[in-house]
């Protein structure tokens, strides 16, 4: 499972998006392999599609999701305490909550491949503190 970040979601969404070429490209070559993401960063994804393009691509993605596109597991019990720890400690970043609910995701599978259009912020997390995450989107 790659995990997935809103900025490959946004950008796979919106064809204006400087990213969505690689996005869309990405998408076909890991499908195989499955996606996963978490509950923030399908809120977030959702708000900025309805804000940059509208709201028919805000539910084509939750029609996706829906359809099994991404998996989303339940998070770990100490996610909200585990969350607050990250975000303190990426705070001159500064870190939201959905790519700390990533590094915890990343942490529970055991996984640092990771689809996103943000590559300063997950270029500097690391996740179980020292392991740090490779961009398959952008490289």
């Amino acid at each position: 499972m790659i995990l997935t970040d809103s900025g490959f979601w946004i950008a796979l969404g919106n064809r204006r998006d400087r990213h969505h070429a690689a996005a869309l490209s990405a998408a076909q070559r890991y499908a195989h392999e499955g996606f996963v993401s978490t509950w923030p960063v399908l809120t977030e994804v959702t708000h900025l599609l309805m804000a940059r393009v509208g709201i028919h691509q805000a539910l084509e993605f939750m029609d996706a999701i829906a359809q099994g596109a991404c998996l989303i597991p339940t998070p770990p019990d100490d996610a909200a305490a585990r969350a607050h720890s990250l975000m303190r400690r990426y705070q001159n970043l500064p870190m939201d909550l959905a790519d700390a609910s990533l590094v915890i995701l990343a942490e529970h599978l055991g996984e640092g491949r990771i689809l996103s259009t943000d590559q300063r912020d997950f270029s500097g997390y690391r996740w179980k503190n020292t392991q740090p995450f490779t961009n398959l989107l952008l490289p």
